[in-house]
């Protein structure tokens, strides 16, 4: 494994850690021999003296201190077992500090409260409005849609790919109840009266087309009677002056009316009646509906007619996608930036919208960070305890061993300071 040369300010740090220890050492002892040669001045040169050798004990103390907490500065020396195991601090401790920065991560940054108060401080509803509502942002969104696109559209051009998700979307679909569904489905449409809405559009687009289209409405009823067997008796009815098809399709048009009037019509209340019953019956799976239902769905993914339609079509669909989004005036990717524009403005310009979707993205952050909190703390304490040991030393010293070196510098400075005030103060009593 190779590592990367230490940056510039730690070997500078490094340097001058180690000239100024050994600077002070060998002052140390040029003071010594001074203070032999020259006993006239015995007391400044001891004063001297104790100052740079407080220096040097100083430096080599802050020195052993820097250097335990990364390796052992003694070798393969005998050692009192008390010393032994106070050195190669960070390393032998690493399984430990990992487990610490794991619950430090989740207990500092991932507590719901913490991510409460952090994500009410920002309004991220409406930093993305303001991101979506500019051009160039939208613009970027669709063009990786355009070059991702097709290339994830040509995974599923794969014959063997196609036959795998068809087979597999098949078994799902067998194995997957639908009474259930369609039930829920049911509640919540009559529970908020969409049929109706659902219901009086269909009759107005009857009513327009009847009235617009008589005659193809007659031919209609003609082709329905012919296949009912009574052709007979409307040309009976002919024959003696009742034209019955235009009875029928004036009765028709009389009732449509009355629907689009009547919320109390029979036929609406029956409907209504009727797709109630639907849905109790299909809350129970042994229900004849729900068995019928799920025998209906379980005939039509069984036969090959409708699994190659609706897989032909699925084809024609992504080709006819994947053809619009390689042009370069895609309608898809201009239709895309378009609603991405309008939903920014509206984000920037809907406060209960924003407030809303704040709440829910509140929400979604505790209850992820809740769910997962045991897996961060497992995620990170796992990525700390695989790093390599000397890989994870080098690091850190990249990052703070400038300061910590300087602290080695700190440590030669304070203690000849501390010598030479110790100094003076010995010099002051002996001569009192």
């Amino acid at each position: 494994m190779s590592f990367e040369s230490p940056p510039p300010s730690l070997a500078r740090s490094r340097m001058l850690a180690n000239v100024a220890l050994i600077t002070t050492a060998l002052l140390w002892v040029v003071l010594l021999v001074l203070e032999k040669l020259f006993p006239e001045y015995h007391t400044l040169l001891a004063i001297l003296a104790l100052g740079a050798e407080a220096g040097v004990v100083g430096g080599l103390a802050d020195w052993y201190a820097v250097t335990v907490l990364f390796r052992n500065p003694f070798g393969r020396l005998p050692l009192p077992r008390l010393l032994r195991e106070h050195t190669e601090i960070i390393p032998r401790n690493k399984a430990r500090i990992a487990v610490s920065m794991g619950r430090f991560v989740q207990e500092n940054f991932m507590a719901p409260h913490i991510l409460r108060k952090s994500m009410r401080e920002t309004d991220i509803s409406l930093a993305m409005g303001d991101w979506l509502a500019k051009e160039e942002n939208v613009r970027r969104i669709s063009d990786v849609v355009q070059r991702v696109g097709p290339r994830l559209l040509q995974v599923f051009e794969s014959r063997d790919i196609q036959a795998f998700l068809q087979e597999n979307a098949i078994e799902w679909v067998k194995g997957t109840p639908m009474h259930q569904m369609v039930s829920e489905i049911l509640r919540a449409v009559l529970e908020n009266d969409f049929h109706h809405e659902a219901l009086q559009l269909g009759l107005d687009s009857a009513d327009k087309w009847v009235k617009a289209n008589p005659q193809k409405a007659r031919d209609a009823a003609t082709r329905i009677f012919q296949e009912l067997g009574v052709g007979g008796i409307t040309r009976t009815a002919s024959w003696v002056g009742i034209d019955v098809e235009k009875r029928i399709i004036e009765t028709f048009v009389q009732q449509v009316e009355a629907l689009l009037e009547d919320r109390a019509h029979p036929w609406r209340l029956g409907l209504e009646e009727n797709a109630h019953d639907m849905m109790v019956a299909l809350q129970d799976a042994n229900s004849e509906s729900s068995q019928r239902l799920n025998d209906i769905k379980n005939a039509l993914v069984s036969s090959p007619a409708v699994v190659n339609f609706v897989t032909s079509a699925v084809m024609v669909l992504r080709d006819a996608v994947k053809t619009d989004l390689q042009q370069e005036n895609s309608g898809l990717a201009a239709n895309l930036r378009g609603a991405l524009l309008r939903l920014g403005r509206h984000l920037q310009d809907d406060p209960q919208v924003r407030a809303s979707l704040n709440a829910e993205f509140e929400d979604l952050a505790v209850v992820f960070a809740d769910d997962y909190a045991d897996a961060i703390i497992a995620y990170v304490s796992s990525r700390i305890h695989d790093w390599d040991t000397r890989e994870m030393i080098a690091k850190i010293e990249t990052e703070v061993g400038g300061d910590l070196h300087m602290i080695r510098v700190n440590g030669v400075v304070v203690g000849g300071c501390i010598g030479l005030l110790l100094g003076v103060t010995r010099a002051l009593v002996d001569r009192i």
